[in-house]
């Protein structure tokens, strides 16, 4: 198994992350002070951002494990040292559950009282409930987490094919648990902001939205990595073509999802369906839904069309650059409108707080690759290349 430390400084890149996160962090204290609302507001859209890459970890890692395929073998490793890092993400939740009052109108006594569509859902809208929700939503992602990492140490260990086996049935009956979490988390974290709306495929917006978020992460990551030993030796140019074939797959998905949401609410044009898109199709966030219907869809979808950008590992992972940055700015989209209806509210912290969270998470991502080797067990299953990896050098 090849050392990826003895190659790569990835000490060096992990304090370059905690250093650009702490100063987020520390310009961000200010803001604390200065307008609590304001912060937690965007600390909530700053950790539902990172935290969509550990989930989107788990899911194609258990994904890979299913159906198998090369482009799972290259970036094994990561996602696994992804799906370690959930303790952190549970930690890094914690200024929202101590703050719940701030960010859900379903957590105030004197708005309920008032409402009588917030008494009629109290059942499952209330603060008691909404911790239990969490934890189990946590303890079912770590459980999976855990089982995935302990059978690829068993396998990487003896090199049995029953190790295969376990991890392929975990996976099985992961992937099922990972929809149910994940559409009950993003309907708990975002959809009740306004517990008035509804939609029926919320959450399968989040999970394509993360895997996107994840897959984006993952290719500028492994662009990093193939210009060190051992993956120089082990990604071909066919590798970023098949992680581009993906992203290609879950842009298209994306925008089927999201205009299917549009098309069912718009036509239905329900009172209490049709504000959502009332709030962010006026004013300046409608020029925010006509960057991202752009730059999130549109030439994204034209790019990765590209043979020759798929297969050029810097070319790719500035596409994911700017996957990565649409990512924020669509969940600012459907986020903070929650807060202020049309009147566009954009504020600094809604920056600075995602580079404080996100530098402090990849630092911890970082420790975790680091500690074990980074060249998955079934290496020996990938072709020798005929070629160097086109711009990885």
């Amino acid at each position: 198994m090849g050392s990826l430390a003895a190659s790569m400084d990835l000490a060096g890149m992990r304090r370059k992350a905690l250093l650009v996160g702490g100063i987020a962090l520390a310009a961000s204290a200010p803001g604390l002070m200065a307008d609590p609302e304001q912060f937690f507001r965007s600390y909530l859209v700053a950790y539902l951002y990172w935290a969509a890459i550990p989930t989107g970890c788990l899911a194609l890692l258990m994904l890979h494990h299913l159906v198998g395929g090369e482009w799972g073998i290259v970036i094994r490793r990561m996602l696994e040292a992804g799906t370690r890092t959930f303790l952190l993400v549970l930690l890094l939740l914690a200024p929202v559950l101590l703050n719940l009052p701030r960010l859900y109108i379903w957590a105030r006594p004197d708005v309920v009282a008032h409402d009588k569509l917030l008494q009629h859902k109290a059942a499952y809208l209330n603060t008691g409930f909404f911790l239990g929700r969490t934890a189990f939503y946590f303890a079912a992602w770590m459980l999976l987490a855990f089982l995935l990492n302990k059978y690829s140490t068993a396998q990487e260990r003896d090199k049995t094919n029953g190790w295969k086996g376990k991890l392929q049935t975990v996976s099985g009956i992961g992937i099922l648990v990972y929809g149910l979490t994940v559409s009950f988390a993003s309907v708990d974290w975002v959809m009740s902001l306004d517990p008035h709306w509804f939609s029926t495929i919320y959450g399968v917006m989040f999970m394509v939205g993360g895997a996107l978020t994840t897959l984006s992460f993952v290719v500028i990551m492994l662009s990093r990595l193939a210009q060190a030993q051992p993956m120089a030796a082990l990604l071909k140019p066919s590798h970023f073509h098949d992680l581009g074939n993906l992203m290609f797959a879950f842009v298209m998905l994306w925008a089927y999802v999201a205009f299917s949401q549009f098309l069912i609410i718009w036509s239905g044009n329900l009172p209490e369906e049709i504000p959502f898109y009332l709030h962010r199709f006026h004013g300046s966030w409608g020029v925010i839904a006509v960057a991202l219907l752009l730059f999130h869809f549109a030439l994204p979808f034209i790019l990765l069309l590209l043979r020759v950008i798929k297969k050029k590992a810097q070319v790719l992972a500035r596409v994911a650059m700017l996957m990565m940055f649409m990512r924020l700015v669509d969940l600012i989209w459907m986020v903070t409108p929650s807060f202020h209806g049309e009147r566009i509210s954009l504020h600094w912290l809604d920056l600075t707080l995602p580079v404080g969270v996100g530098g402090i998470w990849v630092a911890y991502f970082l420790s975790q690759l680091s500690n074990r080797p980074i060249e998955p067990v079934e290496a020996h299953l990938i072709e020798a290349p005929h070629a160097a990896v086109e711009g990885g050098h």
